[in-house]
């Protein structure tokens, strides 16, 4: 069992369950999912760029990244149907715990003038977004072999029915929160 879930049984679901007045622990909200997504754009130019992002985030995430491609075509963007736009990948279970105490706890930390994420960044039915600018705060990324700095967004889906309770959660899981 992973260090986060371990937690989450142990103090995260009683602190819930009298916070929101629970009934049963079924009703305690939990982590869904956790997708990773990174929009690149200039693959419409240079195709190599989504090779080492697919690298990168499956480095990232434990597990192989999807490439995605445009649903449309965009004559601004010089973008046609089908072509290779972006890299994804869904993490559930072990995997997304683990991947979760290390954004928590490594890679957030690492953040350059780091204070905290926002708070607002809510949906209305308790999932959170999350957007890093550079995947060089994580671990597993060489930078060495780095080509190009790359953000990519972080949507961290819970059970929550309110955007509170869902707050209330990570932040009893370690999300360090600013405000």
């Amino acid at each position: 069992m992973t260090r986060v879930k371990e937690m989450y049984l142990k103090e995260v679901v009683p602190a819930l369950m009298k916070t929101f007045g629970y009934k049963n622990r079924m009703q305690v909200p939990k982590l869904e999912k956790i997708t990773l997504n990174m929009g690149l754009g200039e693959a419409v130019q240079n195709v190599k760029i989504l090779d080492s992002a697919v690298e990168e985030l499956s480095l990232i995430a434990g597990q192989k990244a999807v490439i995605t491609r445009a649903r449309r075509s965009i004559a601004a963007f010089k973008l046609r149907e089908g072509m290779p736009i972006g890299v994804t990948v869904t993490l559930r279970r072990d995997r997304m715990m683990e991947f979760f105490d290390k954004l928590v706890n490594i890679a957030l930390p690492r953040v350059r003038d780091f204070r905290g994420v926002s708070g607002k960044a809510f949906d209305g039915r308790g999932n959170y977004s999350l957007g890093i600018r550079e995947q060089i705060i994580f671990p597993e990324i060489n930078l060495d072999k780095i080509d190009k700095v790359k953000g990519l967004n972080i949507s961290i889906v819970t059970t929550a029915k309110t955007d509170e309770e869902g707050k209330e959660l990570l932040r009893l899981l370690g999300v360090p929160f600013r405000n």
